[in-house]
């Protein structure tokens, strides 16, 4: 992957006069947040909704909260545009890789475990595993809009 993302919303549609409202009330409801810290170090195998795809990602076990609190904004700005928000319990994670179709029950169990024996066992895994979130991004089409952390 060129780059690695967490989601803090599910991919949504939004017409193009939404975009500048859309874009303004983020930027204004995620100015207050700080910048953090979070760790993303536990392997687990995820599937899209409709199973047609499956992810290998590092799940986030520090830094939770944060996440939340920052959904619980995006979730309000996507609330007024009446768009669906993010998951309930959402597991956050960085995904390193995808295939098609649902593999999850190939990769549970001892090839699940052997990843994490991998990712446990590299040399400076407390380091590369530690991510200090400093902005937030929102991509719509082909514009990527960015916001700062304080």
């Amino acid at each position: 992957m060129e780059e690695f993302h967490l989601s803090l919303s599910q991919c949504v549609v939004l017409r193009y006069h939404w975009i500048e409202p859309f874009v303004r009330s983020l930027k204004e409801r995620l100015a207050s947040f700080h910048r953090f810290f979070c760790v993303a170090d536990q392997v687990k195998v995820y599937t899209n909704q409709n199973k047609t795809r499956t992810f290998i990602g590092l799940e986030v076990s520090a830094g939770h909260f944060q996440l939340l609190e920052l959904v619980s904004e995006v979730d309000r700005v996507l609330e007024e545009f009446d768009l669906p928000t993010f998951y309930k319990d959402p597991s956050f994670h960085i995904s390193l890789a995808w295939c098609v179709g649902d593999l999850s029950g190939r990769l549970e169990g001892q090839c699940l475990r052997e990843l994490q024996d991998i990712v446990d066992g590299f040399e400076d895994s407390a380091l590369l595993l530690r991510v200090q979130w400093e902005e937030i991004r929102c991509k719509s089409g082909n514009k990527y809009f960015s916001f700062p952390l304080r």
